[in-house]
């Protein structure tokens, strides 16, 4: 199915219809402001196993990330935030940023890495943040890549939707994506390390 949401005032009909998607165990594909995303709830293991294998990760090992409305919801899937991570993260987001930071117990099992570490996304992208508030907890968040010679990640949400119709339970059109992923921040050494410089530039 495809689903073409206004990426400036999302339909919240619209936005409940694809949080039953999630709720029903699917898989969707959708914007943020950076590239494309394919994504579940965290917490139908199924779903997630499914996304794993659409992207060729192994569970087991992959630096999974995951999508969140705002920093409170964050802090329910981490360890204690200090000071100056906070401030940092406050500044930033919602932005084209990847956090790292140490998880808890209330990430779900596949997520857990042998660093106790999680990705974490707020993007600054009213459709998606629509959708993660809408569902009620975070969606599992991994970039859309293409096998174009030219273009490292699908763009087009048409071109994804002829690809993808098959393996995946929705798609959104929220507009033609970025080709540029988020910049990821390592939070859990000191000072932070910059992992992959992307879209992102701090504060």
């Amino acid at each position: 199915m495809l689903l073409e949401i206004n990426a400036q005032t999302p339909d919240k009909r619209k936005i409940e219809q694809a949080a039953e998607v999630l709720r029903a165990g699917g898989v969707i594909i959708y914007p943020t402001d950076t590239v494309y995303g394919i994504g579940c709830d965290i917490f139908n293991q199924d779903a997630v196993q499914k996304v794993c294998k659409l992207r060729g990760l192994d569970p087991a090992k992959a630096n999974l990330s995951f999508i969140c409305k705002d920093i409170s919801q964050v802090a329910e899937y981490t360890a204690p935030i200090d000071n100056d991570i906070f401030r940092l993260m406050k500044h930033n987001l919602p932005g084209a940023f990847t956090f790292i930071l140490q998880s808890n117990n209330s990430v779900p099992k596949l997520f857990k890495n042998k660093k106790r570490t999680i990705g974490i996304r707020i993007p600054d992208n009213a459709i998606i943040v629509a959708l993660v508030e809408a569902l009620g907890r975070p969606i599992l968040t991994t970039s859309l890549k293409s096998d174009d010679e030219i273009l490292e990640y699908f763009t087009d949400p048409i071109d994804i939707y002829n690809d993808f119709e098959k393996l995946v339970d929705l798609v959104i059109d929220g507009g033609i994506g970025k080709n540029v992923p988020s910049t990821i921040i390592d939070c859990t050494i000191n000072p932070p390390e910059l992992l992959r410089l992307g879209a992102g530039v701090l504060k």
